[in-house]
């Protein structure tokens, strides 16, 4: 077990050096909390992020972390949870080998857990398929068609491509998203395992834990009504930085936007809330707004989790109620189901000289 297996553990070498070892999943899952609660993390952030989390100080945890996530996530009685699980392990291994292809520092840090785009394309049979251009590639239309399938947007169609020969043109960063795809196919593959009643029965308290926090997550869907005053008080924080001008980090701007998008925000009415901010940029805010409410990419984000507010120094004054929930859109559903009607008026209902 080494450490690109663990970085990357959809590899068909991770797979054989857990087969090497001897691991037996059913004592891992019995013995071995370290593993089972990085599983756990894996598939619960899976959920609330749309990511896996940070890995596991651990190897050895990191890796059959892997194996023992593809069991929790085939044990929740929901199939949602198992497309979200292999977007995020995708998503996480995207960020991650794009880094390794892109930064030459980053792959001197990580040494022999690095991976190239060349190994990546030989780890999918694609090899062959996929030959440089110039500075592009051309791809054979087989695979190409393959893992276009289910990315959207219009540039992806066949009927946009310079078919020649059997192949079409596409850019590195093009290749790239094609390559994540082939990975949430390889983790989703197989999904639901069939799980024995021995390993099924340990993990009883686990999957009940990832089914409550999928519960939560269920009324995003529904949710769509702006009611600022109601908002968890990070949310709140957030929102007047915007409003005061303040500029914000990367991963707080992320917070908010999505939070405002998973709440029913249009992209217009998002872009307008950041007008105000001296570094403004109409375009680039259109953008990331666009991206995260899956319209520009192939994934709808979910606002981060409390967890998550929390490690990026975002949680601020939390109340009482933020100690009962798990994640900041729980606490704004709380807060509508137990407000007086009177107290619950959309914002974009209000007079026009009315702030957020």
């Amino acid at each position: 077990m080494d450490a690109r297996h663990a970085r990357y553990p959809f590899l068909g070498g991770a797979r054989e050096a857990v087969e090497a070892a001897g691991v037996d999943l059913a004592d891992v899952v019995a013995t071995d909390r370290d593993v089972v609660e990085r599983a756990v993390e894996r598939v619960t952030r899976a959920l609330t992020d749309r990511e896996v989390g940070p890995m596991a100080r651990s190897t050895r945890v990191e890796l059959l972390s892997y194996p023992v996530a593809r069991v929790l996530a085939s044990l929740v009685d929901a199939d949602v949870a198992r497309r979200r699980y292999a977007s995020a392990e995708a998503a996480t291994a995207y960020e991650r080998f794009t880094t390794d292809f892109d930064d030459d520092a980053e792959m001197r840090s990580v040494g022999s857990a690095g991976l190239t785009r060349d190994a990546l394309l030989r780890e999918f049979g694609l090899s062959v398929a996929v030959r440089r251009d110039g500075e592009r590639y051309r791809m054979d239309v087989v695979p190409y068609l393959e893992y276009a399938a289910s990315l959207r947007g219009e540039e992806w169609r066949l009927a946009t491509r310079a078919l020649s020969d059997g192949t079409v043109p596409i850019g590195a960063d093009e290749l790239d998203r094609l390559l994540r795809q082939a990975v949430e196919e390889r983790v989703a593959d197989g999904l639901p395992l069939s799980v024995p009643d021995a390993i099924s029965s340990e993990l009883s308290r686990e999957v009940a834990t990832i089914e409550e926090t999928l519960a939560e997550l269920d009324f995003t869907r529904d949710i769509d009504t702006v009611v600022p005053e109601l908002f968890p008080p990070c949310m709140q924080h957030l929102l007047d930085g915007i409003q005061r001008g303040d500029h914000l980090p990367h991963h707080s701007r992320f917070a908010i936007t999505s939070f405002l998008a998973n709440i029913g925000l249009a992209t217009d009415e998002i872009v307008d809330l950041y007008a105000v901010n001296p570094g403004f940029g109409r375009e680039m805010t259109r953008y990331q707004a666009d991206h995260i409410r899956g319209d520009s990419s192939p994934t709808e984000y979910t606002a981060p989790s409390c967890a998550t507010m929390q490690a990026y120094g975002d949680c601020v004054n939390p109340d009482d109620l933020c100690d009962a929930v798990s994640h900041p859109l729980s606490y704004y559903e709380a807060k509508l189901e137990d407000a007086d009607e009177d107290e619950v008026t959309d914002w974009r209902e209000r007079d026009s000289d009315e702030d957020p």
